[in-house]
C-alpha cells in the first residue's frame, strides 16, 4: 500500500514540471498515468545505473533549474516546447555520456580515483 501511495505522490509531484513543457491537459494526465505504472519498475533499473552514472544527479539538478527558470519567465517569454525537450534531453544525455566516458579517461591516464 505504501509503495503504491509513493508512486501516486511522485506522479502528482511531477505535474508542475510537465506543465513547464506543455499546457495540454491530456498530455499531463496521460504522462502521469504512465509514470505511476512504470515508476516502480524503473526504480530498480535506475538504482543500478546511478552507480555507473555518477553525474546524473547534476544533470537532473540542471533540468530542475531549467524548468524553474522556464516557469519564472513564462509570463515574459514563452520557451517553445521543442526547445524545452531539447534542453532536457541534452542535459540528461550529456550527464550520462560524461559519466560513462570520464572513468575511461581516468583509467587511461593512470590517475587514481582519489585525485579525480
Amino acid at each position: 500500500m505504501l509503495i503504491e501511495l509513493s508512486d501516486i505522490i511522485f506522479a502528482v509531484d511531477s505535474i508542475p514540471a510537465i506543465f513547464a513543457v506543455t499546457s495540454d491537459p491530456f498530455i499531463v494526465w496521460t504522462s502521469n498515468i504512465f509514470a505511476m505504472l512504470g515508476l516502480r519498475a524503473m526504480y530498480s533499473l535506475l538504482a543500478d545505473f546511478l552507480v555507473c552514472l555518477k553525474y546524473l544527479r547534476i544533470g537532473l539538478a540542471l533540468v530542475l533549474v531549467f524548468v524553474g527558470t522556464k516557469m519564472l519567465v513564462a509570463s515574459v517569454y514563452k520557451i517553445p516546447v521543442l526547445v524545452s525537450l531539447g534542453a532536457v534531453a541534452t542535459l540528461l544525455g550529456t550527464s550520462a555520456v560524461v559519466s560513462l566516458v570520464r572513468p575511461r579517461l581516468v583509467r587511461r591516464s593512470g590517475l587514481n580515483s582519489e585525485r579525480s
